[in-house]
């Protein structure tokens, strides 16, 4: 008989293998990949937007939407960053699944969300409004404070937190 190594239940049964799976290019920080990220606690919307263009210059680009999470610790500083999506010239597809799952692996406190609109109009779309809920509502089990929604365009910026909306 061929023994097994894997852990067996109380009723002799043995368990499924359980297998890891690792996020790509999951949280950027400065030590990693020598990205400057200034050392900045987020205090307003206009700060927040700044850093977001920041990162969004050094990861994406503008002519596709990218959709980022930016963490933070208890004072607000951040600690990184995961690029959660990176779509085409209309629109991109975040999953909140992996969003939350990176932000649960970065011990953060709470997040900022962002995003690019190619088009440069920084006005949400309902889909912008939808997801932000739905990421909003997931991260409460978790004790993780979604801070806002910036959308980027152009050389302006929309937040939700601004807004009401959040």
């Amino acid at each position: 008989m061929k023994s097994n190594n894997r852990p067996q239940e109380a009723n002799g049964q043995t368990m499924p293998e359980i297998k890891t799976v690792q996020l790509k290019k999951f949280i950027l920080s400065t030590d990693k990949t020598g990205i400057e990220l200034p050392d900045t606690i987020i205090r307003t919307s206009h700060e927040c937007a700044q850093l977001c263009r920041h990162i969004h210059r050094k990861e994406g680009n503008d002519f596709q939407e990218f959709f980022y999470v930016m963490f933070l610790n208890r004072a607000n500083r951040i600690t990184g960053y995961y690029v959660a999506s990176m779509g085409g010239v209309t629109g991109t597809v975040a999953d909140p699944r992996l969003i939350v799952k990176a932000a649960a692996l970065a011990d953060c406190v709470s997040v900022v969300l962002f995003h690019n609109h190619p088009s440069g109009s920084t006005k949400p779309s309902r889909a912008d409004e939808q997801l932000t809920a739905k990421i909003k509502e997931a991260f409460s089990y978790f004790d993780i404070t979604v801070l806002d929604h910036v959308i980027c365009g152009d050389d302006q910026y929309y937040s939700f937190a601004d807004e009401g909306i959040l």
